[in-house]
């Protein structure tokens, strides 16, 4: 069975829901991965490969043997004593040796199995929660990496852009030159804006293919088996009011940890209380008298004194344990909050920018750059005015796909700290119309 469907039914369909993935399957990565990529895909391949959530297993089965050991009776022992032999005088020799056959064990009080028993089932829920918490984490992780990859994808096509335009700017203005109305100035500087366009696309281009690398990584791949990515950078949607994500992020894995802890430190204390029962040790025996011939019962028991005074001190280190559970919650929720808080606003201010780059900014820019081409041609402005119109228009551009991609990773640490899907399933799903 797969390591992930434990304890809780449905978990690991609530941990992808959590990104936006509706269903799960096992799939063999190198023979059925698509050509381009999906977020959804690279979220299968993770969950059922990477080498960090397999360690899990362990866990589980060092906290199963502990659990078998906790469970344990106290053992019987069989003693065997022999008095009464290879002395002096009277007693020299094995005429008046007494041997003693005896059986003991312990008598445990105060419920010591039970509570020992609590302490180890304890420990597996905060292992279940310990786990949510690392592949959300990990989920997280890939995200922010997928959506780095859609931002150079985007970039790339905007340096192909300005490629193009450099271009169309050197053959206007070899015209220019050619004509007289333009010098050979004009044509270096216009020819090295060109080559630098090249440049700056031959560099995406190998940072592509590292990041392609990148997110391959988290399903234990060291060969890239798919083309490309694909995902929009610019699915937007009205999330939860914060007060709404707040109240889930309070019942979160992150701060379920803290609860399971506070279990564990509970159970800790009652197993420190029962150890102020003392337990009773028992044996039972039969004695041979080897001058008489006789044998006779053994019974002895033995009770230790003041333990509940004497246990008062590992009470006390439970009980303060427990008070430092309780303070380190109070301390991350307060961290988290504020995290929360931040990703939450930073999302809306991205997302507002990035609306009236499209809307406003943009648009003004291209209509100014298409007439200040035709004015250059008609050689009413300077070249320096069209390269000037260009830059503007692609540095609004790259503020445009730098703000789609802020929002986004904003987007993707809100559901990390949720574990509640927000607005990511257009990303997941493939690109939109929306550009």
């Amino acid at each position: 069975m797969n390591m992930f469907y434990w304890a809780k039914p449905g978990f690991r369909f609530c941990l992808v829901i959590a990104l936006g993935y509706c269903t799960s399957i096992s799939i063999t990565v190198a023979e059925t991965i698509p050509k381009p990529l999906t977020l959804k895909q690279a979220i299968e391949f993770t969950l059922d490969q990477n080498p960090q959530l397999h360690q899990f297993q362990f866990v589980q089965q060092r906290l199963s043997a502990n659990r078998q050991t906790s469970a344990l009776k106290p053992a019987y022992k069989l003693s065997f004593d022999l008095e009464n032999f290879a002395g002096s005088g009277e007693i020299n020799g094995f005429d008046n040796v007494e041997m003693t056959v005896a059986l003991s064990s312990v008598l445990e009080l105060g419920d010591k199995r039970r509570f020992r028993s609590e302490l180890v089932d304890s420990g597996f829920f905060k292992a279940e929660l310990e786990q949510q918490v690392a592949t959300l984490d990990l989920l997280g992780d890939l995200t922010a990496t997928f959506i780095n990859a859609l931002t150079l994808q985007e970039e790339l096509n905007l340096a192909s852009k300005e490629l193009s335009l450099s271009q169309s700017l050197l053959k206007a203005v070899k015209i220019r030159a050619q004509q007289g109305s333009g010098s050979d100035i004009e044509v270096m500087r216009a020819r090295a804006m060109l080559n630098q366009s090249k440049i700056r696309k031959n560099t995406l281009l190998q940072k592509l293919k590292q990041q392609k690398v990148s997110v391959a990584k988290f399903w234990g791949e060291t060969t890239v088996n798919f083309s490309n990515f694909d995902g929009s950078l610019y699915a937007f949607s009205k999330p939860d009011k914060f007060e709404t994500l707040f109240d889930k992020l309070k019942s979160s894995p992150a701060i379920e940890v803290f609860a399971s802890e506070l279990r564990i430190k509970k159970a800790g204390i009652k197993l420190a209380k029962s150890q102020g029962s003392g337990d009773i040790e028992w044996q039972v025996g039969v004695r041979q008298y080897e001058q008489s011939g006789d044998n006779a019962l053994t019974l002895g028991l033995s009770i230790p004194l003041f333990s509940e005074s004497r246990n008062q001190g590992a009470i006390n280190a439970a009980l303060a344990d427990q008070n430092a559970v309780h303070y380190q919650r109070q301390d991350v929720m307060l961290a988290l909050h504020e995290q929360l808080f931040i990703a939450y606003t930073q999302r809306q201010q991205y997302i507002e920018t990035y609306q009236q780059l499209k809307t406003q900014v943009i648009p003004d820019l291209e209509k100014a750059l298409k007439l200040t081409r035709e004015a250059y041609h008609r050689g009413r402005i300077k070249y320096q005015d069209w390269i000037l119109a260009q830059q503007e228009l692609l540095k609004a551009q790259q503020q445009l796909i730098n703000n789609a991609s802020s929002a986004l990773i904003n987007q993707s640490v809100i559901e990390q700290l949720t574990a509640e899907p927000l607005t990511i399933k257009n990303t997941l799903k493939g690109k939109t119309n929306e550009q």
